[in-house]
């Protein structure tokens, strides 16, 4: 047997585990090396039933005595009678149909669990177990993050039989960077990672695998700058086309933030090296008219300009307000989408194709084989953490070397930016136009819901238009005093008859999604429920009221993108947060987005909070998972393998050296064969 294997190979693995596992991203023996433990107990001291003590955590080991079985289908219990020299102890096992036939009696096994004693009987309900033989139960043992259909006995079985092949694993680091960064060898990680004899080596294992995750992803993503910079000469827009001819006949002064971002951007434009710049920038603080001040000078310039977007209706709210920009300047602006008819889809590519196009605005139906571009010269994209790597890549193949800018109004702390974005120049909006009134925040219990709604009715009686959002769409089985947007929506309908109430999902078609939506911009509709899907990229100036009901089911960084859709009027504006969790975590959260309206600062408390997992979870695809690796406690690994990347790659750009073989290899392995950061 082979660590590449697959799993159905190894014994007891039938099509219905290896089909579980294959959802758990395990697919070869050598997969299970890298599914690490979620944490560890420490079992290396076995207590004898006779001596355990009511609501502590126990490792007992002892002979099933007695098995009796109750209940039908799904809802079958199992209890065991185990027995030591000491005295004997009640198991209990719910919906444990699965465990019956792993039980046999005079057989010995070792429990771990919670332990209960309730008149004088001794109870563990739901303990881990092992089979005394299996590595007899004891030590730092490891707990794996499952699904239905896999137990921890399970998965420490099969990590023990991967662990058995390690020395088929060839380690892919060179020695002097394994010394100079102190580290341990890879075989001696990934065993201590899974069967630590002690915290020492437990440490030892983490941060080597820490470092690799760190690593790599820097040699990803450095590779990807050096084979942009390296790239022959990009697109020189004209000096003599000044941004200022555009940002003049606007209606409005831009801030200093803009007018900052907008120099650097010229400075990129007008320079023969590739721009490729990412600009962040708060909900509301004016990114759009950055990239219109982009797109005037490419034109202007002699090239055409593309706009992608990642959804419709934020493509066509694009391309509507360029249009009207444009208007007075002689720029033709297009629109592509794949809901579009055949007949204009063919008559916009030929426009683009001939040049009579010189500004095209979409979603991703813009990376298509069929778009073609006489001479693109500039490539947007807008929420650029919705496309993946790849798209991002397919469109800027478009032209020859074209500039590239991205804009993001999610707030991302500095230190996740340059893991996100690692391969951009970053420019950051950070201030808001005058005038813009801040959203007044309120929390509500869900029991004075009562009180919220009654003031979303006052302000829909001024003539406002209010938001709802729910968490899900319809009604879910397993999440209990969660509400639905549809169950929301026939609550509002009969508590508010005389408000046009309308429902918005993304499992609506577009066409109807867009019908509700331009009613709801018209004012039309007066209270629009929906789930996130309006997170993006809706512009309605008299919609002045966000609910959001189950708040606590949000990440701060939602809530914020949420509360950005109201307040783009002249009137004030209101979020208000109704919660139904009484958690720590969550009553932190609602607190910060009452206390607080900058982005930064909330994405910062966000990653303090919750870690990176959010951001990460809005990461560029294409990049690989950071399974261990935690930016919040780990900037020192990270700032340490930046250095060791950049060594590696001015050494041997392109990894052809018989010593970076082992490098290229776990790099393809990580980011894929096709994938954009292919050396």
């Amino acid at each position: 047997m082979n660590v590449k294997d697959h799993v159905s190979s190894v014994k007891g693995i039938g099509p219905k585990k290896a089909e579980a596992l294959n959802r758990m991203g395990i697919h070869t023996i050598q997969d299970f090396l890298y599914f690490y433990p979620r944490g560890y107990q420490d079992r290396r001291q076995i207590t004898k039933i006779g001596e355990l003590e009511n609501g502590s955590l126990a490792l007992i080991q002892g002979k099933i005595k007695l098995k009796v079985k109750g209940g039908y289908g799904k809802k079958q219990t199992l209890k065991l009678l185990v027995s030591d020299d000491s005295g004997s102890a009640e198991i209990v096992f719910f919906n444990a149909r699965f465990l019956i036939h792993k039980f046999e009696i005079e057989e010995e096994f070792t429990f771990y669990g919670r332990v209960a004693i309730e008149y004088g009987k001794t109870k563990m309900i739901h303990p881990e177990f092992l089979k005394k033989d299996e590595k007899d139960g004891r030590g730092i043992i490891p707990i794996y993050p499952l699904t239905a259909g896999v137990s921890q006995s399970d998965m420490y079985k099969w990590q023990n039989l991967a662990n058995g092949l390690l020395s088929d694993l060839q380690e892919y680091l060179t020695e002097d960077i394994v010394q100079r960064n102190k580290l341990c060898d890879l075989q001696y990680a990934l065993d201590n990672i899974h069967f630590p004899p002690d915290k020492n080596h437990l440490k030892a294992a983490k941060y080597r695998l820490v470092f690799d995750e760190l690593l790599f992803l820097q040699i990803g993503l450095q590779s990807v700058k050096n084979r942009i910079t390296a790239k022959e000469k990009g697109t020189a827009f004209h000096s003599d086309v000044k941004m200022e001819e555009f940002v003049t006949g606007l209606s409005y002064s831009l801030t200093g933030a803009q007018k900052k971002v907008l120099a650097e951007i010229n400075g990129d434009m007008e320079s023969d090296k590739v721009m490729n710049r990412l600009v962040q920038g708060d909900v509301g603080s004016g990114k759009t008219v950055v990239a219109e001040a982009a797109l005037y000078k490419a034109v202007k310039s002699g090239f055409q300009g593309v706009l992608m977007a990642p959804t419709e209706l934020l493509a066509r709210q694009h391309f509507e307000s360029l249009r009207e920009e444009f208007g007075g300047y002689g720029i033709e602006v297009g629109f592509l989408s794949g809901s579009m008819s055949a007949k204009n889809k063919k008559e916009t590519l030929e426009r683009l194709a001939n040049g009579n196009i010189q500004v095209l605005v979409g979603t991703h139906a813009l990376i298509q084989p069929s778009v073609l571009f006489k001479n693109l010269g500039l490539v947007i994209t807008d929420e650029q953490h919705r496309f993946g790597v790849n798209q991002r890549n397919l469109l800027t193949e478009k032209g020859k070397n074209p500039d590239v800018l991205v804009m993001t109004a999610t707030p991302i702390p500095r230190t996740l930016a340059v893991i996100l974005y690692g391969d951009l120049d970053i420019s950051v909006i950070d201030e808001l136009p005058p005038g813009r009134q801040k959203i007044i925040t309120n929390a509500f219990k869900k029991e004075k819901r009562e009180q919220a709604y009654s003031f979303v009715r006052q302000q829909i009686r001024q003539g406002r238009q209010a938001y709802v959002v729910a968490p899900l769409i319809e009604e879910s089985e397993t999440l209990e005093n969660v509400i639905s947007a549809e169950e929301l929506y026939r609550q509002l309908r009969k508590s508010f008859p005389e408000v046009r109430t309308a429902l918005l999902h993304g499992e609506m078609k577009q066409a109807e999604k867009d019908a509700v939506m331009e009613k709801f911009y018209t004012g039309e509709i007066e209270m629009l429920v929906s789930t996130v899907v309006i997170e993006v990229g809706i512009n309605v100036p008299n919609a002045t009221i966000m609910v959001i009901e189950n708040a606590e089911r949000f990440g701060l960084a939602q809530l914020h993108q949420l509360r950005g859709r109201v307040g783009r009027g002249k009137d004030q504006s209101y979020c208000l947060l109704i919660s139904g969790s009484e958690s720590s975590v969550s009553k932190e959260r609602i607190e910060i987005m009452v206390s607080t309206s900058d982005g930064f600062v909330i994405a910062e408390k966000d990653l303090k909070l919750r870690g990176p997992g959010e951001f990460f979870g809005l990461r560029q695809h294409g990049l690989p998972d950071l399974k261990l690796a935690d930016l919040g406690r780990h900037m020192g690994i990270l700032n340490q393998t930046k250095e060791e990347a950049k060594k590696i790659l001015e050494r041997d750009p392109k990894l052809l050296s018989v010593e970076m073989a082992g490098i290229k290899q776990k790099t393809i392995e990580l980011f894929g064969e096709n994938a954009v950061l292919s050396i």
